[in-house]
């Protein structure tokens, strides 16, 4: 029979392994990152008229840049921007029209309704504002996304390609701000982004992300529009599965686009943290339950506390090259800025406490108000 001290010894054992097997996972994901579809180029799009929908809330750091990016496209065709608002007294507004006023010969529209049709109030935000849209292509593009002038371009064009039925985007994070927001952006680049294009090279993900989805007037038709949607809290990817369960492919080119981060507090940092790794858990419960083993460092200094001795302290330091190692080539394979790699070791252990934090509870906070999330969807006014 076990004793108690046998029982922790064995629980650093198996802390100790899992840590090993996540070190390879990370030379796994480096090897696979600096590969990433590394030779399948975007061919320029022919030029066709393109609705681009921005659904706005709040102002946020460089939010009139990123507009403004928008609509100086380099592209040869008619572009409309809708920017779509539901409370009239936002300060986004006064940032929309002032970019509007910029350049008055260019389509920026601004559409203000308050109607709520569901829980998520982007997805109502966009029911609302697409029936502002006049062309038949539609780019759908948070507001916290950088793009470069080629954007348009580049979407276009990978939508054209006969195969293919939609586009999104994977994205890197981009720091505004200063410490919250840094760790928020190492979170992108050092796990979110390279566990992504591991799975995708398995085959053990389908995603689409709200960083960009670009569809026909027909394929979000036949998807039953945006109000089809409007509980869900992973909206982008449910808009993605219903897409695939009609049979069309949703592609996802090689480059990536830059998300800005601009928490203002570890609070913040931590409810946006959680809510998306919830989401992920209430999706795929499997597959985030194996996640485990993409935090190696954390999980080998618990094999120290547990009574590893040097061995977990000799793991955790590999686990811990391995990490920026990986960090590293995220940089060289997308163009990445590398946000304060010393900060990398608290990164690491607040992403595993972060995992652990999701299994335990259902709610998550979201614009300031909270939800309790089950199978994706979203639930006001949880307990």
């Amino acid at each position: 029979m076990l004793t108690a001290e046998g029982l922790v010894r064995c629980a650093g054992d198996i802390c100790l392994a899992l840590a090993v097997l996540g070190c390879f996972y990370l030379l796994l994901a480096s090897i696979v990152v600096r590969r990433f579809k590394a030779l399948q180029p975007v061919k320029a799009a022919r030029p066709v008229p393109v609705t681009v929908l921005v659904p706005l809330c709040g102002t946020e750091p460089g939010l009139d840049s990123r507009l403004r990016a928008l609509r100086d496209q380099d592209y040869d065709a008619p572009v409309q921007i809708v920017c779509g608002i539901q409370n009239p007294t936002d300060p986004a507004i006064r940032v929309a029209r002032s970019v509007a006023q910029e350049r008055p010969g260019l389509s920026v529209d601004l559409h203000v309704e308050r109607v709520i049709h569901g829980a998520n109030l982007k997805v109502s935000n966009l029911v609302n504002m697409v029936r502002r849209a006049r062309h038949d292509v539609f780019v759908l593009v948070d507001s916290d996304i950088e793009v470069g002038p080629d954007y348009l371009s580049r979407v276009v064009g990978e939508l054209q390609k006969p195969e293919v039925d939609a586009v999104t985007c994977l994205h890197y994070g981009i720091a505004r701000g200063g410490i919250w927001p840094r760790l928020a952006a190492m979170g992108a680049n050092a796990h979110f982004l390279p566990n992504v294009a591991v799975a995708m090279t398995l085959g053990l993900a389908q995603p689409c992300f709200g960083a960009t989805i670009a569809f026909s007037r027909d394929v979000l038709c036949r998807i039953g529009g945006f109000g089809a949607f409007k509980d869900q809290l992973w909206d982008d990817y449910a808009i993605g599965q219903s897409i695939r369960r009609m049979g069309r492919e949703v592609s996802v080119p090689p480059f990536a686009l830059g998300h800005v981060y601009s928490e203002m507090s570890a609070r913040q940092l931590i409810d946006n943290q959680l809510r998306f790794a919830r989401t992920i858990r209430s999706i795929d419960p499997v597959g985030f339950a194996g996640g485990v083993i993409t935090h190696p460092f954390p999980i080998a200094l618990l094999a120290v506390l547990l009574g590893a001795g040097e061995r977990g302290v000799e793991v955790a330091i590999v686990a811990l090259a391995g990490r920026l190692g990986l960090y590293w080539c995220v940089g060289q394979r997308w163009g990445v800025r590398l946000e304060s790699p010393w900060l990398m070791p608290m990164r690491d252990v607040l992403a595993f406490a972060l995992h652990v934090a999701a299994f335990f509870g259902a709610s998550v906070v979201w614009r300031g108000r909270r939800y309790r999330v089950s199978r994706g969807m979203l639930l006001p006014n949880p307990e």
